[in-house]
């Protein structure tokens, strides 16, 4: 198969969350774009910080690339990329658009930043399932693993991300990476998930390259379990589903049709 050079779209790539997984990134920059400087972040670190909405890239633009596809398999195309996929301003419009040309689901992987935005989300309850990053349990452990431009509060985060799951009828789950950082406050985030009662939670740690060590396979299989009694415990005896970067499962594999270098800028090799 020949390999292009797509300026918005990349992959498949294989994911442990999502199968084979059509990338589409709504800021399609060279430069990192985010509303984050997240201390293990696998693309580096954020050199243009923004919290307000932008047009980017043009839903004919990413649409266009989409009708150039050739047959293959994909499970999920998912919004995500070299940067936050909310700051897009038209992410809701390319949602749509997608849904008009393609039979996929469409997942959306947000860092929760903007989520207390009413319009924000109005946009990403159009995707069939949405991934929202939880890794912090306070302002200050916020502060620190998230580095959020200055206006963000981890008190609207927390807000918006709760008032999302209430509205939204996909599927919902929350990604919550695991670190040196935040190992030790397993109690306090299960206490947030129980709080926002998400359909699934995804236990990562940095295993693609990154400025901070991952944590062991035997200490995420550790907090796994203490996630699950705790959250059992909290919710008077329901369960939830749990997945974790560690697990067994072999990760389907995808032949992506982007070239490495696209692959490259967005963190996938």
């Amino acid at each position: 198969m020949v390999k292009r050079d797509y300026k918005y779209i990349y992959g498949p790539v294989p994911s442990w969350r999502l199968g084979s997984s059509l990338g589409i990134d709504p800021l399609s920059q060279k430069e990192k774009i985010c509303s984050f400087d997240c201390i293990y972040c696998q693309i580096g670190k954020t050199t243009i910080f923004r919290n307000e909405k932008k047009l980017y890239v043009s839903t004919e633009d990413i649409i266009s690339e989409l009708e150039m596809l050739p047959q293959i398999k994909i499970d999920y195309i998912t919004l995500s990329g070299r940067g936050e996929p909310s700051l897009a301003e038209n992410l809701g419009q390319i949602i749509k658009a997608v849904k008009t040309i393609r039979r996929e689901p469409v997942a959306v992987l947000t860092n929760s930043s903007l989520m207390d935005r009413e319009d924000v989300r109005e946009q990403l309850s159009l995707a069939d399932f949405v991934v929202a990053k939880l890794d912090a349990y306070s302002q200050e452990s916020f502060r620190k693993i998230n580095k959020p431009v200055s206006e963000i509060e981890f008190s609207n985060v927390l807000s918006g991300i709760k008032q999302f799951k209430k509205d939204y009828s996909g599927r919902f789950a929350l990604q919550i990476m695991f670190l040196e950082e935040n190992k030790e406050n397993v109690a306090e985030l299960a206490y947030l998930i129980n709080y926002i009662k998400p359909d699934e939670i995804q236990i990562n740690t940095p295993l693609r390259p990154s400025r901070v060590k991952p944590l062991s396979k035997d200490e995420i299989i550790k907090i796994k379990e203490q996630i699950s009694a705790t959250y059992n415990s909290l919710s008077g005896g329901k369960s939830i589903d749990i997945v974790s970067v560690y697990d067994s499962k072999e990760h389907k594999q995808a032949l992506p049709i982007s070239n490495e270098d696209t692959l490259k800028r967005r963190g996938k090799i």
